[in-house]
């Protein structure tokens, strides 16, 4: 017999390949975000673009999966987040930097509000919501960045970009390892 207390966390079961995948995806972004040579902010809007869209539907993806379930709607409403925001970053065809400099930052605001939400809402049901809360944060701390210094060029919002997908990318990875060790480890065989 389940209680509701003990659905509480199985939001993420079997998810933790999804948290991983959605680090990696940053770490990725951040990679090429300063490693692609002469990148121009037409790269850089697409890029980013690619990574929003990815990135929602992974969210989505685990939302969808475990409806019903604590924090499942605030995971939704991330996933949606990140759609429209890559959506409308590869729609736009000519974005000027400050353009794409307010995209970046109401996905960064929006997105880290929402993961720290995530964070709160399970932070007795989720082992490693601090993870969670960590990538949240750096996401704000980034859109905040964007918010006092919204002007720079191409490159120096792919420098913060990467810097910041890196930060927050290794934290939804050690988030997601988290998760995978307490399915394969932390739960007593049923019978």
């Amino acid at each position: 017999m389940s209680t509701p207390s003990s659905n509480k966390s199985d939001l993420f079961e079997g998810r933790g390949w999804v948290v991983i995948l959605r680090g990696l995806t940053a770490i990725a972004f951040g990679v090429l975000a300063i490693a692609w040579p002469d990148i121009s902010m037409h790269r850089l809007v697409a890029l980013f673009g690619l990574y929003a869209l990815l990135h929602g539907g992974l969210s989505l993806a685990a939302a969808v999966g475990h409806r019903g379930q604590r924090g499942c709607l605030l995971l939704a409403t991330e996933g949606l987040v990140g759609l429209f925001a890559g959506g409308i970053t590869l729609r736009t065809s000519s974005a000027s930097p400050m353009a794409l400099v307010f995209l970046v930052w109401l996905w960064a605001i929006a997105s880290g509000i929402l993961r720290i939400a995530e964070a709160v809402r399970l932070r007795k049901t989720l082992k490693g919501d601090v993870w969670l809360m960590l990538s949240g944060t750096a996401t704000v701390l980034f859109g905040g960045m964007l918010m006092l210094r919204p002007v720079v060029g191409a490159l120096g919002l792919a420098l913060v970009i990467s810097a910041s997908a890196l930060i927050w990318g290794v934290f939804e990875v050690l988030l997601g390892r988290e998760i995978r060790a307490i399915r394969h480890h932390g739960r007593p065989a049923p019978g």
